[in-house]
């Protein structure tokens, strides 16, 4: 295992071609942008939440070194008699236990009531600000090849690829849209896994005292570093994949701004901040309980000018880099949303039309060879004809999974084999589709 050496780790760690540099494990209070009494503030909490704990596990909770700058911190804690050490495991005072005093506990209840936050030592908003402001994220780097071979479990026609290859590579906004249950959620899905490099994400953002939860396990996930080069590299942050976060039709205004909670008494970030550095799809546009031109209208200033506005509870603003590719999906055509002037501020519109006849064979074929279902071709023409020709039923690329779903379901109730036949076909369909 290679080691990191003191200059390396001075200048960042470098973890390799397209991974962001982890910073550096910083080598005094000073250098993690707190103050020293808001980290003493933070371990009265942390023990007062936890209970007594080794001083290794307190730099564990906090991520923060012991002996540069965590050690700082408890000794003045014990000099102003808030902590006290109750026994030892060895001459280290990573081996010591530390617990509360009468005069520690009720500081730390004080503090609790101001703001409940305990868990990593925060990044504060400028440091954030600088690392993302000049982090790029080079979309340029997806190839037609890279595209198709994400795209290669989902039939997709060389005609869309071409559109949607350029598009995803200009990391500018886009429209997909088309009927439902074409997959253009899978499409985006897929995409972000062609997405090379990684992010750092910081667990939390302190401001002016203030504090905003950041890393989020639903949205961030960890990419795995050598335990010397994470041991030299501040703590504070986490190398992730860049993220990818959909939200649907649930989605109101007060979910893109900072979200205060007034029990804990302190922040969660949006949705968008959180994409920062990888991908934000908002589906089902024009479904929100939100006009389309208000949620637009929300955009306008991040898209064109790369910037974000958010506002604290004191009325003092932040502002921070903007660097997400945003992805509007409908089912409603774009024209029928908003105005030919909101549509110019979206570059790419692109279209994911109903499957041909000859795509929709390909996907039933695919489909049913994964479920491990046995069928002739006859009953696919039997399918294609009774349930969509006859009834002018348009294909839909998602209707192959959830007939053979459908048809799934009867055989394990009914104990039969998995094997199509013209009965099975009928209840699935009768099922599934609704006669308007």
């Amino acid at each position: 295992m290679q080691s990191v050496t003191n200059s390396e780790a001075k200048e960042g760690i470098y973890l390799g071609e397209g991974l962001p540099t982890l910073p550096p494990s910083p080598e005094c209070v000073e250098e993690t942008g707190l103050t020293l009494d808001f980290i003493a503030d933070l371990t009265l909490k942390t023990l007062y939440v936890r209970g007594t704990l080794l001083g290794s596990e307190l730099s564990e909770q906090l991520k923060l070194p012991h002996y540069s700058v965590l050690e700082h911190v408890l000794k003045f804690l014990r000099d102003e008699e808030f902590i006290e050490v109750r026994r030892g495991y060895g001459q280290f005072s990573t081996q010591w236990v530390y617990a509360l005093t009468t005069k520690g506990f009720n500081r730390a209840k004080e503090l609790m009531e101001q703001s409940a936050y305990v868990g990593p030592a925060p990044v504060p908003i400028q440091v954030y600000t600088e690392y993302i402001d000049r982090y790029q994220v080079p979309w340029e780097g997806l190839t037609e090849q890279v595209l198709r071979e994400v795209l290669s479990d989902l039939v997709v026609n060389d005609k869309l690829i071409r559109k949607l290859g350029p598009a995803f590579n200009s990391g500018k906004s886009m429209f997909l849209y088309g009927n439902a249950g074409n997959g253009k959620t899978s499409i985006a899905e897929r995409f972000a896994r062609a997405l090379k490099g990684g992010v750092l994400v910081p667990y939390a953002l302190e401001v002016n005292g203030q504090i905003i939860r950041f890393f989020d396990p639903a949205y961030h996930e960890p990419i795995e570093v050598m335990e010397d080069k994470l041991h030299s590299s501040d703590r504070r942050w986490i190398l992730c994949k860049r993220p990818f976060i959909v939200v649907g039709g649930e989605l109101r205004m007060e979910h893109l701004e900072l979200s205060y909670d007034s029990v804990l008494k302190y922040y969660n970030a949006p949705f968008q901040l959180k994409a920062n550095g990888g991908v934000f799809m908002i589906d089902d546009f024009g479904r929100q309980r939100i006009h389309p031109r208000d949620l637009l209208n929300r955009w306008i200033v991040p898209l064109e000018k790369g910037i974000d506005y958010y506002t604290l509870q004191t009325g003092e603003q932040i502002v921070v880099p903007f660097k997400v590719l945003i992805i509007f999906s409908t089912n409603i055509a774009p024209k029928e949303l908003v105005e030919e002037a909101f549509l110019r501020r979206i570059r790419y519109k692109i279209e994911v039309g109903d499957p041909s006849e000859e795509e929709f064979r390909e996907i039933f074929q695919r489909v049913a060879k994964s479920m491990g279902f046995e069928y002739e071709q006859e009953l696919l023409d039997y399918l294609i004809d009774r349930h969509y020709k006859r009834v002018g039923r348009g294909f839909r690329a998602v209707h192959p999974r959830d007939l053979l779903m459908q048809a799934r379901d009867y055989c394990n109730y009914m104990r039969w084999q998995y094997k199509l036949t013209r009965e099975l076909i009928d209840l699935a369909a009768e099922t599934y589709f609704v006669e308007l």
